[in-house]
């Protein structure tokens, strides 16, 4: 049995260190078990928190301790699941029992030392425990100062966003807003921007799943909501004016759904890499028309009637709308138009226009 013990002590030890090195040192997205099922173990419980409220903004506020929560959590599990393999180690290499093999292991592991002994055969195993509980502590520490600078770049974007295609953004409503206020030459910069934080979104947040726990300051904002919005409002320009749509719409187009994939790969989403442009998707043509109803209404220039782009919106959206919704629905973001359903029910919310309060002139 003490054989058993050892080996057992050793694969998790293994299992515990391949934990800990996918998630905070290999930079590529590799899947790890323990982390995503302590992600879904975390969420249930808030959401069963915020259930009885019924709302949204229930959900949003539990839901925004989750990321911290998972950050103590896989510290609290890493350091359990050591405390546990060094236990059997000890147990399985010594004649110690049970009670006394724990202890030891503890106090290496913190490196608190109350329970050293004379046992000079076990000093490397004590030796090997006390560099390990350090070690992970330091590497969590110099974990977070990477995860809030790619929050604060990703929640710049976001917020800038918020003046142009409303809150939550909305990809008609930055097309139409845009054509109200006569900035439509600012939208390829717009474009420029976006397939620039698409490509940091896919490289980090495929790195540092994590991330993607992080809410916004502000409820009615999310990042992959705004990533959808900006796709969505490209893939509409393109789709309606072919002609003068600048290439940064493409661009943008082609940087989103890559970076979208990207994360979906390190979560394990199942998604289509090589979808056909005829291939359905959930957004109805009925919507898509009162859309460009309302993008015409605002004097956006189109050169197409919404029955003739529609093949060519759902050509670009089949590229990336199942993991835009599935990424949204993960993440509890804003039931934002065009963005899928959540895990809880709560009604879509339509962007807020602020109203025109021009001046009278005399």
């Amino acid at each position: 049995m003490r054989l058993i013990h050892t080996v057992a002590g050793v694969l998790l030890l293994l299992l515990t260190i391949g934990s800990i090195l996918r998630t905070l040192v290999v930079p590529r997205g590799l899947y790890s078990s323990l982390v995503h099922g302590l992600w879904r173990a975390l969420r249930s419980v808030l959401r069963l928190t915020a259930a009885p409220f019924g709302t949204y903004r229930a959900q949003d506020r539990t839901q925004t301790w989750l990321a911290p929560l998972m950050l103590l959590g896989m510290l609290g599990v890493w350091l359990g699941a050591m405390l546990t393999a060094y236990t059997l180690i000890l147990h399985g290499t010594s004649r110690l029992d049970w009670s006394v093999s724990f202890r030891e292991a503890g106090s290496s592991l913190l490196t608190l030392g109350f329970a050293s002994g004379d046992r000079l055969h076990l000093s490397v195993i004590d030796f090997l425990a006390a560099a390990s509980g350090p070690l992970v502590i330091a590497l969590q520490i110099a974990y977070l100062p990477t995860l809030y600078a790619a929050y604060n770049r990703r929640e710049l974007e976001v917020t800038l966003l918020q003046s142009r295609a409303g809150e939550p953004a909305w990809g008609p409503e930055l097309l139409a807003r845009q054509a109200l206020v006569d900035t439509e030459t600012a939208l390829p910069q717009l474009y420029r921007d976006w397939e620039r934080l698409a490509a940091d979104l896919g490289e980090s947040h495929s790195n540092y799943p994590v991330l993607i726990s992080f809410r916004s300051p502000q409820p009615e904002r999310s990042w992959v909501v705004g990533l959808t919005a900006v796709m969505d409002a490209a893939a509409l320009h393109l789709a309606i004016a072919p002609r003068t749509a600048p290439p940064e719409a493409r661009l943008v187009l082609r940087a989103g759904f890559t970076a979208l994939r990207d994360i979906g790969r390190s979560l394990r989403v199942d998604f289509d890499p090589d979808p056909s442009p005829e291939a359905p998707i959930r957004l109805g043509y009925t919507e898509f028309d009162a859309a460009v109803a309302l993008i015409a209404a605002a004097g956006f220039p189109h050169e197409r009637p919404a029955a003739e782009a529609w093949p060519h919106f759902r050509g670009w959206r089949v590229n990336y709308e199942h993991l835009a919704h599935e990424l949204a629905r993960r993440s509890d973001a804003v039931p934002a138009l065009w963005t899928g359903p959540r895990d809880f029910r709560a009604p879509t919310v339509p962007p807020a226009r602020p109203t025109d309060r021009r001046p009278d002139v005399i």
